[in-house]
């Protein structure tokens, strides 16, 4: 088996359709063929880390 490689862009973007679009994390894995265990470790890697949510943290610090 073969390990597949995806950019940051692909997998930021699977953790937003999990955390800003709400889609279950099995339709997301099925859809993109990505396994359910990945997606989970993308969205703990990448969920506080959009440009999005780190805006909205700067301004509740202001």
């Amino acid at each position: 088996m073969s390990k597949s490689n995806f950019s940051d862009d692909f997998k930021r973007d699977a953790v937003r359709q999990i955390t800003e679009r709400g889609y279950p994390v099995s339709e997301v894995s099925q859809r993109l063929g990505v396994s359910q265990h990945s997606l989970y470790a993308w969205k703990k890697r990448f969920a506080g880390s959009t440009p999005q949510a780190s805006a909205e943290s700067a301004k509740d610090d202001a």
